[in-house]
């Protein structure tokens, strides 16, 4: 998914630099940035519940052992989720401001 967004985020500029914005690219960009929101929505879902179920296991470990393994495995899990998930947010963000440069870019001509 990160490639397709930032390929799409890439495609976008350029279109913008070549300032051959229509309104159609608007709104097949205004569709594009919903996709990507409901991506980024499910995958803050799944990291705020490694999230919890980590720190849960963090908790579990204080009284058996056999949590301090899981929680290993969890955290080894929860890293690249989290890092994943920002790229996501980073890129709809960066979405946003293309298609209020596109929608500029409209009205001029």
């Amino acid at each position: 998914m990160k490639k397709y967004l930032y390929d799409y985020i890439k495609n976008i500029d350029e279109i913008i630099n070549s300032n051959n914005v229509t309104q159609d690219i608007i709104d097949e960009h205004l569709i594009k940035i919903s996709f990507f929101q409901h991506e980024r929505i499910i995958h803050l879902w799944v990291t705020i519940t490694y999230a919890i179920i980590f720190f849960l296991s963090l908790i579990c470990s204080t009284h058996y052992l056999i949590f301090s393994f899981v929680s290993v495995i969890l955290v080894c899990f929860l890293i690249p989720y989290i890092r994943h998930y920002f790229k996501l947010e980073n890129g709809v963000q960066y979405l946003y401001k293309q298609y209020d440069m596109m929608k500029l870019l409209n009205k001029k001509g």
